[in-house]
């Protein structure tokens, strides 16, 4: 337990470090942040799948969301010219090319992929093509999840820099990406938090025991209805400022808003814990990795997040464009 909250406090001195670098200094060093965050979450992605027989390309795998979010920061960069919607045309178009260097990648390679076929003792319909276009498939799913999922956090980290997408967003300096970022982040904690604690004081019926069998329903009603509060008593905080007060008011976030929202992110939240809970469980093993004392991998700690990323941009996105 000692180790859990050493870990859990120093993640969240550096997520207090990324914050104040984003606003004071730059957007980018919360961008570093994210990478980081998304390679070492897709390592360990890559591992699980290849355990559960999706064999795949671990090296381009981990290296992938490097090359997306350059792809997405030039998108932010040329906003103006291109617009939020072919921003993911692009994206959709970098995991193509990925996929297809995934496929190459195994036929150029051909001894190691021969080798492989034969090591995992495939049937002999598997020719060499045939198994370099599945372990490229297999490939994008770890593109897909959890790459291209957080690599959402970057576009909320962008929201202000996306003056054609969202032309009401100017002259906030930073604040407005600055709280739906925050949103984004402290929904899986209260959600997460409040769920372990009102399980282990209430207890009963468990909420999905053949995938996470500490988990319970009374843990998730708890969880989802703290983080509603919770989320409920932040946008006080910020209110209570009239800067912020006024900012909140012009970008259309009200109370009511941030219920709705908070709401069916703390539900997404636990879903994307329950997600990788069920994958862990197919590769039969208890974390994803051991770079967190006391929480296991990067993927064990932010798979909340995976789901909830696209969730709130996509929800603050429709919110921006209609005010």
């Amino acid at each position: 337990m000692k180790t859990r909250l050493l870990t859990s406090l120093g993640i969240v001195v550096v997520l207090a470090i990324a914050f104040i670098l984003k606003i004071y200094v730059s957007n980018y060093f919360f961008d570093a942040l994210i990478l980081a965050v998304t390679c070492f979450a897709s390592y360990e992605a890559s591992k699980l799948f290849a355990k559960t027989n999706k064999f795949n390309n671990k090296i381009l795998a981990t290296i992938f969301p490097a090359f997306l979010m350059l792809a997405l920061l030039l998108c932010v960069e040329f906003d103006a010219e291109i617009g939020i919607e072919f921003t993911f045309v692009i994206a959709v178009g970098v995991i193509l090319f990925f996929f297809i260097l995934a496929f190459l990648w195994s036929c150029i390679d051909f001894r190691n992929a021969r080798m492989e076929i034969k090591t995992r003792k495939l049937d002999k319909s598997y020719t060499l093509a045939k198994y370099a276009f599945f372990k490229a498939l297999n490939t994008t799913l770890v593109y897909i999840y959890p790459a291209f999922l957080l690599m959402f956090l970057t576009l909320i980290n962008h929201f202000e820099d996306m003056t054609s997408s969202f032309t009401n967003l100017t002259n906030f300096d930073g604040w407005i990406s600055f709280y739906v970022l925050l949103f984004a982040f402290l929904i899986p904690i209260f959600a997460d938090t409040f769920a372990y604690i009102t399980g282990g004081l209430i207890g009963g019926k468990k909420l999905a025991p053949k995938i996470s069998p500490n988990k319970t329903i009374s843990g998730a009603i708890g969880g989802l209805l703290w983080c509603v509060l919770l989320s409920v008593v932040v946008f006080c905080i910020f209110d209570a400022v009239p800067s912020m007060s006024l900012m909140l008011q012009n970008a259309g976030i009200s109370i009511w808003k941030v219920v709705i929202i908070s709401f069916i992110g703390a539900i997404i939240s636990q879903l994307g814990d329950l997600a990788e809970s069920s994958l862990k469980r197919s590769a039969s093993v208890k974390d994803s990795g051991k770079l967190l004392p006391g929480h296991g991998g990067m993927l064990d700690r932010f798979d909340s997040y995976i789901f909830v990323a696209p969730y709130i941009f996509m929800a603050f996105s429709i919110l921006f464009a209609v005010i």
